[in-house]
């Protein structure tokens, strides 16, 4: 992984929750966005949930 990717991790996982959550929610719109093209709000809304799922769990193995 390169550093830079490293160090965005390491500011990300220093954000408070919500913060976490609108950041993933942003980037996940990026992504999809520039993969597919237009991306439904469905799809986004299912991703996102995805990914708060899992940083919920990583966040009680962490805890």
């Amino acid at each position: 992984m390169m550093e830079t990717v490293k160090e965005l991790l390491n500011a990300f996982d220093a954000l408070p929750e919500a913060e976490r959550h609108a950041a993933a929610a942003e980037l996940l719109r990026r992504v999809l966005q520039d993969e597919s093209g237009d991306v439904g709000e469905d799809a986004l809304t299912a991703a996102a949930e995805e990914l708060f799922l899992e940083l919920d769990a990583r966040e009680k193995d962490h805890a």
